[in-house]
């Protein structure tokens, strides 16, 4: 699959076939976060691949979203940010969620490759979700990724916003290019 291709594949999606994913593929995407840029070649970022069903039910409750149950794995993304607060001082609690985002994309974009869905769960109690899986109390969670395969049910398509309303040139609000062009997508 070509990058252009997962990025415009990729979608959050809600509701997973019953049958197990392949491990292996979650593992493989995974993988694929430690490329992402890293202040100072720090990698922040820890994932904890959670097949245990009790455990599952339990982050559901954190998440007070009962289709993160209904997933048979799910990840959980979480950052250390002590190591770039040491080499950065307070810039590095700023860095620590750059990075993690950019870790994450990666990760999503190679789950789409590997033909899994999920979601960014980004709404959950931090106490319960640490008390779970046993997580430091000085770590943050970054989110809550419940995988699967895609169901055949269909599910309404958000529209991506247009390109011309989200780039500027030179200025803030500026939408005119020197010389005098207005950018779109076709025109790219």
């Amino acid at each position: 699959m070509q990058l252009q291709d997962a990025i415009k594949k990729r979608k959050s999606v809600r509701r997973y076939f019953d049958k197990k994913p392949d491990w292996r593929k979650i593992i493989r995407a995974i993988d694929m976060a430690r490329f992402a840029p890293s202040a100072g070649n720090n990698f922040v970022l820890r994932f904890i691949l959670v097949s245990d069903e009790k455990k599952i039910a339990k982050l559901a409750e954190a998440a007070q979203q009962d289709f993160v149950g209904t997933a048979k794995y799910v990840v959980v993304a979480v950052s250390d940010d002590s190591k770039l607060v040491r080499s950065y001082g307070d810039k590095g609690v700023r860095y620590a969620p750059q990075q993690a985002g950019a870790s994450i994309q990666n990760f999503l974009l190679a789950l789409t490759e590997q033909d899994l869905v999920t979601t960014w769960v980004g709404h959950f109690y931090d106490e319960q979700v640490k008390e779970v899986l046993d997580i430091p109390e000085n770590l943050s969670v970054e989110g809550i990724f419940p995988i699967g395969k895609e169901t055949k049910v269909k599910t309404s398509e958000k529209r991506k916003i247009d390109l011309e309303n989200i780039l500027y040139f030179d200025k803030w609000k500026n939408r005119k290019m020197t010389p005098q062009t207005i950018v779109s997508v076709e025109g790219v």
